[in-house]
Parts: C-alpha cells; structure tokens; sequence
C-alpha cells in the first residue's frame, strides 16, 4: 500500500463506520433478504475502493450516502439479472428429459457461464451487442442484419469484429 493510498483507506473506513449499517438496513428494504443485504452492502464498500484507486484521490464528496446508494443500486440491478438469467437457465434445464440432465456441478458451471456472457454482452454498446444477437442467436447474415439495421454490411462487420474481439479477450 503506498503512501498516497493511506488517507482514501482512512477515508473509506470511517464511511463504512458511519454508514454501513444504514446502506445494509436501506438493501434489505429492496431486496427483502437481509444476507444478500449484507454481501451487496460489502460489495458496495468493495466497488468503492476499486473505483477510487488508480485515480486522484479527493474525497468522497459532501453526500456520501447518495454516493454509496448509486453504487448499491447498480450493484441491486446486476443482482437482479443474475437471478433472471439463473432462474430462465434452470427453468430450461428441469425442462430437459431427465437422461439429459446434466449433473448439479455441470448446470452450475452453465449458469456461471452464461453470467459471464450476460456481463460481457452488458457491457457493449447497444448497437454493438444488438447486431452481434443478431447474428448469433438469431443466425442473420451480414446482408440480412444491414437490412433490417438500415446501415452499410461493412458497419454491421464492425459491430460484429468488435464483440468477438470483446469474447475473445475476456477469456
């Protein structure tokens, strides 16, 4: 930890102090669940030093809790999908006839992998992810996505090269 690390730790420590209790009591008011609660109000904490490293360091401004409740509602939104996404993946997997069923580890690594995926593709920009849906779920071809996208095939290509490269380097 180097010198200059020194009083955002302070800094952060005494929010957590002052504050932790409350974002804790303000998610289980959303969530309903007082353990996933407590992980998201840590989460919380946690995105809150990540974020803060690598930059100059103020301070964390004169409303800290609309601070950390930005924060947390962006971690509450991303819990949220994940639950979609795991729920939608068992739904489809008690779905299959049961030779085919794969065993409990095999469908936790499915629902893990698809939530990378999730997040991977949640971080393209819209367009981007949308032409790159296209074509691999829906099966387009580039003429066919520059058709209903109403923009040149070599745009649509683009698109495409960008979210493979996206793939590629997230694994």
């Amino acid at each position: 930890m180097s010198a200059a690390e020194l009083p955002l730790q302070r800094e952060v420590r005494l929010l957590y102090l002052d504050h932790h209790h409350w974002l804790q009591t303000w998610l289980r008011g959303r969530l309903g669940d007082a353990a996933t609660a407590a992980d998201l109000a840590h989460d919380t904490f946690v995105r809150l030093m990540a974020g803060r490293q690598g930059r100059e360091h103020g301070s964390l401004g004169a409303q800290p809790r609309a601070l950390l409740t930005h924060i947390a509602k962006g971690l509450v939104v991303d819990h949220w999908r994940r639950q979609q996404v795991r729920a939608a993946c068992l739904e489809a997997l008690a779905a299959l006839p049961e030779a085919q069923v794969p065993s409990l580890e095999s469908q936790a690594i499915v629902v893990e992998t698809l939530l990378q995926i999730d997040r991977l593709l949640d971080g393209l920009p819209p367009l981007t992810r949308q032409v790159f849906l296209l074509a691999q779920l829906d099966g387009l071809t580039l003429q066919q996505i520059s058709d209903r996208q109403q923009m040149p095939v070599i745009t649509v290509r683009r698109h495409i090269q960008r979210a493979l490269v996206a793939c590629m380097s997230a694994w």
